[in-house]
């Protein structure tokens, strides 16, 4: 195994891939052959795949990179610095999407009608936002981020790193990819942010999984916990099309100004 550290970062890269590929293709095959609900066969095929990312992530850094404590490597672990920037990173991705819509219902843009199981809603998007962040931050600026930056520069894995985290989320129909354009800038910019919010607290994983899981949190409850109604004078490249704020100016802007928050203010929080 000594020989595949060797390998440039692309190699790796496959490599990693295409073990993980090796034991997850078969299990996904006999559940398409069993299972026809597009929901149910997610749900048996996705977790499975990242408890195999999770084993196979334990083995490469031991086998491969001859790291003692991988997941410590990798920016993960429970020690107090790491629940404070948890919360931290969560309260900021939370309430600056909250803010967002707040202040798009005060200029009259939209309106939110709220389901009686509001109170359910919140904890039940919590688990999934957290579950999101973690697998995702884990794999985009855990493993990923670190075998780039073994064969590049840090500005250049930055970059790899983001559009390669913003592509694997547009994995889409070609008209749909059309329609959403924006969408690709916004994938970008949160990427770039994530990627600061993890080296502006040495390398730790915690924060950019708690501002990674406040978005995801703060969009959950507004779009399931109620229906939004935009104003029919409003644009949607301007609150986002087909409702994600990701691919409208104004959600730009607001991610432009927590990625300025991070790049240039969070390395003063302790």
């Amino acid at each position: 195994m000594r020989a595949i550290a060797k390998f440039p970062a692309p190699i790796r890269i496959a490599v990693f891939v295409g073990l993980l590929l090796v034991v997850w293709l078969p299990w996904v095959g006999l559940v398409y052959w069993q299972v026809k609900d597009p929901n149910t066969i997610s749900l048996l095929t996705m977790p499975v795949v990242f408890i195999e990312f999770l084993l196979l992530l334990h083995w490469w850094g031991r086998r491969v990179h001859h790291l003692s404590h991988p997941c410590q490597f990798y920016g993960l672990g429970w020690t107090q610095p790491h629940r404070r920037e948890l919360k931290w990173g969560l309260s900021l991705g939370l309430f600056s999407l909250l803010g967002l819509f707040f202040i798009e219902y005060l200029w009259g843009w939209l309106s939110w009608q709220p389901i009686p199981q509001l109170l359910w809603v919140i904890p039940i998007g919590l688990a999934i936002a957290l579950g999101i962040g973690f697998a995702e931050e884990l794999i985009f600026r855990g493993w990923l981020l670190d075998e780039l930056q073994r064969d590049y520069s840090r500005e250049r894995s930055l970059w790899v790193s983001s559009l390669a985290f913003a592509g694997l989320h547009y994995i889409r129909p070609l008209p749909s990819i059309i329609q959403t354009l924006p969408q690709l800038l916004g994938l970008v910019l949160l990427g770039l942010t994530l990627v600061w919010a993890k080296r502006s607290k040495t390398d730790r994983l915690s924060l950019p999984i708690g501002l990674h899981a406040g978005l995801v949190w703060g969009f959950y409850i507004v779009t399931v916990g109620g229906t939004i109604y935009y104003a029919p004078h409003v644009p949607e490249w301007l609150t986002g099309i087909d409702g994600n704020p990701l691919a409208g100016v104004m959600g730009l802007i607001c991610l432009g100004a927590i990625a300025l928050f991070i790049r240039y203010g969070a390395t003063r929080y302790e």
